[in-house]
């Protein structure tokens, strides 16, 4: 069994009590596709501009820059905003700046409409040029279009490979819970909210087995978005608005910081008392898709060369101060 393959079987077994959603998914499969369809419809095509958000953050703070890396699809590249600095990468880069008093050089790759199979294009550009961290937010177009978790994964699991063999850190976003969308109607909906689910435990359980960090988005689109549609969903009520792509970038950036070794030293040490430690990698990977914000790193526990029986986490809750502002990017690098 391939590793993919039974990253899956391992996430849904967990999370389902070792069942999977392929019966319903085959019961149901006529009304998914109409649904799908006319949730499309209701979406829309992709019609509004698009913000590179390349450049450098952090004018007048010290150098030589962070070089950080931004991999994914449209939710990544802050589709449906109407200025640069409201975009997810602008928002990150930002906070990157204030919070390590450093200069930052982001380069921006998602793509509008990109599934889990394009991120191969994505880590060729990366690699072209100097990066100490990249970001990778990816999936829910897997799920939309109904791609296999095993193939979403395998992608997933390649990108994280090369990268990292790269001596690129690596953290991954995992797949938020899609069944708070508007336009996704019942009975689709509620099949979203379990494939986005499974599919983020396996993302988490692939990336982490490549020496990845990974950041659940679990319910970031959860109650929060769902109590306030109008402020934190844009105008499709499919994509964020700015102020949900703020959001985003809060859960994000405790992760990212911690990646480049730039943390507090209390955050040094699993906090007992905000109910982080060590959690064998599958249950801790169901736990961070029902959690927004929960940050899983990998651990090797091993003793005299026999590795201890099963794969261990850590598992952490860090505090998510809300990020700046986002700054306009400058294209040249400015002391």
């Amino acid at each position: 069994m391939s590793k993919a393959s039974a990253a899956r079987r391992l996430a849904s077994a967990a999370a389902y009590g070792g069942r999977g959603l392929s019966v319903v998914g085959a019961a149901l499969y006529g009304v998914l596709v109409a649904e799908a369809l006319a949730a499309r419809k209701m979406i829309g095509r992709a019609t509004k501009p698009v913000y590179d958000a390349t450049g450098f953050y952090g004018r007048g703070r010290p150098g030589p820059p962070i070089q950080i890396a931004l991999l994914g699809d449209s939710a990544a590249i802050g589709y449906g905003v109407d200025r640069v600095e409201h975009t997810p990468g602008a928002y990150w880069a930002s906070g990157m700046a204030t919070a390590a008093d450093r200069r930052v050089h982001l380069r921006s790759f998602p793509v509008v409409g990109a599934q889990s199979s394009d991120l191969r294009i994505q880590v060729d550009q990366v690699l072209e040029g100097p990066c100490d961290v990249a970001m990778i937010l990816i999936g829910p177009n897997d799920v939309t279009h109904m791609v296999r978790p095993a193939a979403s994964v395998r992608h997933l699991a390649e990108a994280v490979r090369r990268l990292r063999q790269a001596g690129v850190e690596v953290v991954v976003g995992t797949c938020p819970d899609l069944g708070t969308i508007r336009p996704i109607l019942p009975p689709l909906r509620q099949v979203a909210r379990h494939w986005s689910r499974r599919l983020a435990a396996a993302q988490a359980i692939v990336a982490l087995d490549e020496g990845a960090r990974t950041v659940s988005l679990g319910d970031i689109l959860g109650p929060e978005f769902e109590a306030a549609p109008a402020e934190l969903f844009g105008p499709d009520k499919f994509h964020p608005s700015p102020e949900g792509y703020h959001a985003c970038a809060d859960v994000l950036l405790p992760t990212t910081l911690a990646a480049v070794g730039l943390v507090e030293p209390d955050e040094l040490l699993p906090a007992a008392q905000r109910g982080e430690g060590v959690r064998p990698t599958a249950a801790a990977a169901v736990e961070a898709a029902d959690r927004a914000g929960t940050e899983l790193d990998p651990l090797d526990l091993t003793s005299n060369r026999r590795a201890i029986r099963g794969r261990w986490v850590e598992l952490r809750h860090r505090r998510h101060p809300h990020t700046p502002e986002a700054e306009t990017p400058s294209p040249i690098d400015v002391a």
